[in-house]
């Protein structure tokens, strides 16, 4: 396209593609809160969709909705837990062959459990090592087993969902405070190491949002917590963090690599 300014030529300068249609993503933890709107959404831009997450029927459910708007051949479902490494193998396996191609992996998967150090000795343990199973090595894992398939993508695209516990702290969380800022470190680390073969990896950091992980909590004490401490004054849906995953993956973001990307309504920068 080319608009004729007097006697000048201005040549469009964008190049760079704004679409993920015909690109296929694995989308972890995609039955509930932010996994299921990324699913939705990627599905939604065109993209071939894999909603990954443990429980048949929670999977099917997504799909289900996804198929009633788009058609049975744009989704499949996988229900793998993701600390099943030999399972998550045969999944992107699985993904690949249905769909004939791997653009996309977003790892957001993810448990909180009480980690509090007055738990009793097996009670930490098993907080600690399932925490930090689901949402720190299940990450590494799948990222290992998709990278095969990756490779053969023009724009691969790997994106890891923190948190803002990652840069602030709430009590008795250590063991998901310790994964989050982990993710954050596997992200720079692989961006690193992958940057060579022009794959990106980023990590984004959602704050408080509407979610299954904050449904616990009473609606007057979020919204007095969103008011005293989030310059927004409220939680953030799930398509708010769901739409920045979109952005980062992209083809036109390819020179944003080792990122960590806050969304959490100003909450991390407010002071008083």
């Amino acid at each position: 396209m080319e608009e004729h300014v007097g006697e000048s030529v201005m040549t469009r300068l964008s190049q760079l593609q704004r679409s993920v249609a015909g690109r296929a993503v694995i989308v972890t933890g995609a039955a509930s809160g932010m996994g299921r709107a990324t699913a939705h959404l990627f599905a939604d831009e065109g993209a071939f969709v894999a909603v990954v997450d443990i429980g048949a029927e929670r999977v099917a459910t997504v799909v289900e909705e996804i198929v009633a708007v788009h058609g049975a051949d744009r989704v499949i479902g996988c229900p793998v837990d993701v600390t099943d490494t030999s399972a998550v193998q045969a999944m992107v396996r699985d993904v690949h062959e249905r769909f004939g191609r791997l653009d996309i992996v977003v790892n957001n998967a993810g448990v909180s459990m009480g980690s509090g150090l007055g738990l009793d000795e097996d009670e930490f343990s098993l907080a600690w090592e399932r925490t930090l199973a689901v949402n720190l090595s299940a990450y590494v894992h799948l990222i290992r087993a998709a990278l095969p398939f990756i490779r053969l993508s023009d724009a691969a695209r790997i994106i890891n969902i923190a948190s803002t516990e990652s840069i602030v702290a709430t009590p008795s969380l250590s063991a998901y405070s310790a994964s989050k800022a982990g993710v954050t470190g596997l992200t720079r680390s692989l961006a690193v190491e992958l940057g060579r073969e022009g794959i990106t990896v980023n990590c984004i950091c959602p704050g408080p949002i509407n979610t299954g992980m904050t449904e616990v909590i009473p609606d007057d004490v979020k919204a007095t917590y969103a008011r005293r401490r989030v310059p927004l004054r409220r939680y953030g849906e799930p398509e708010e963090v769901a739409h920045m995953t979109l952005n980062i993956a992209l083809p036109a973001m390819s020179y944003l690599t080792g990122a960590t990307i806050v969304v959490d309504g100003g909450m991390t920068i407010r002071h008083t």
